[in-house]
């Protein structure tokens, strides 16, 4: 054997055959394979009890095929990278792709979309409800995140025409946006949000403000963006999204050249209590945001903790906070990964 099994594999070659002797290895090969996931999920979509799937991964892992990490008390299983370089394990993939389409009337990619919407549904539910009175609408109050906002955005300041807040929620960043920057368009999903951010912008007189309802990759908002920003904010989103890589390319295609990202996000927490504030991801690793900017096609990446000096109170307080900032390339390198 070659490539990165070389070491992991069992010594007898007959055990690998042993190990993908089961169908339900198969089938788990072939799902971690398409899409990281827990174990919980791939249970649903095994339809196998939890333990069982646990008691499946570990052969596996032993073997070198899948990678399983923690993310509080979520295992996370996906294939080992380079895995599929060896032969026999190419064929195994490729059976368990076939037994999992004759499992079900839906294709794989469909059913794990699936699991993908009920992440993101837990979002979408959580941020669907009005978190301000009307009262505090009339009368917003600087942010208590604002020396954070600041510390991030202080490399940006030569380039002001366009700013991008994705995922503005009330619009607390905008109390430091707007007046540094030209344009500024605040997206959310959220028209709850929106309606908050937007009573924000009324109170503030911020003349400068589009506020935009749906997607990053919607059209209308990038008719907005036109020829791309200076610079694309997500403050505290990242943990959100169901597919972290996928939205940081999603981010990074709303740059004009020479633009930068600004993700602002918690690193690796275990503070399980964040899962009831919608969080599908307990932080994230330096390292995990390097390669998530350096998939986006960005450049000149850099991800430094955040003084929690800069965050003096709300319920994420007591987490560790970062700030990765990356730029497109002056002359563009490619489209970044898709959203």
């Amino acid at each position: 054997m070659k490539g990165m099994l070389e070491s992991a594999v069992p010594p007898n070659r007959w055990d690998l055959y042993r190990v993908l002797s089961e169908p339900v290895r198969l089938r788990l090969l072939a799902l971690a394979a398409e899409e990281e996931l827990a174990i919980g999920e791939l249970a649903e979509l095994l339809g196998e009890s939890q333990p069982n799937v646990s008691r499946h991964v570990a052969p596996l892992k032993q073997a070198g095929l899948v990678v399983v990490r923690k993310q509080g008390t979520r295992a996370l299983v996906r294939l080992r990278e380079g895995a599929t370089e060896d032969a026999v394990v190419a064929d195994a993939l490729a059976s368990g792709r076939a037994l999992c389409e004759a499992d079900a009337p839906e294709s794989l990619v469909s059913r794990i979309d699936g699991v993908l919407r009920a992440r993101d549904a837990v979002a979408r539910e959580y941020f669907a409800a009005p978190r301000r009175t009307p009262a505090d609408a009339s009368s917003p109050r600087p942010p208590m995140e604002l020396g954070a906002y600041l510390a991030a955005l202080a490399v940006l300041l030569p380039r002001r025409d366009l700013a991008v807040d994705a995922g503005t929620g009330d619009g607390g960043l905008l109390e430091v946006l707007a007046p540094i920057y030209d344009r500024v368009i605040a997206l959310d999903r959220s028209d709850v949000q929106l309606a908050e951010a937007r009573a924000r912008v009324r109170a503030r007189g911020f003349a400068n403000v589009t506020l935009l309802e749906g997607d990053l990759s919607g059209a209308e908002v990038r008719r907005a963006v036109g020829q791309g920003a200076d610079v694309v904010f997500a403050a505290r989103l990242l943990h959100h999204a169901p597919k972290p890589a996928a939205f940081v390319g999603a981010l990074a295609r709303l740059l004009s050249p020479g633009g930068s990202l600004v993700v602002l996000d918690y690193a690796r927490h275990e503070d399980e209590s964040m899962r009831e504030a919608a969080d599908i991801w307990l932080g994230f690793e330096p390292s995990e945001l390097k390669k998530f900017a350096h998939a986006a096609g960005l450049e000149k990446v850099v991800v430094s903790p955040l003084s929690s000096a800069l965050v003096t109170s709300g319920p994420d307080h007591h987490l560790p906070w970062q700030v990765l900032v990356g730029t497109k390339p002056a002359a563009s390198k490619g489209n970044g990964s898709g959203a």
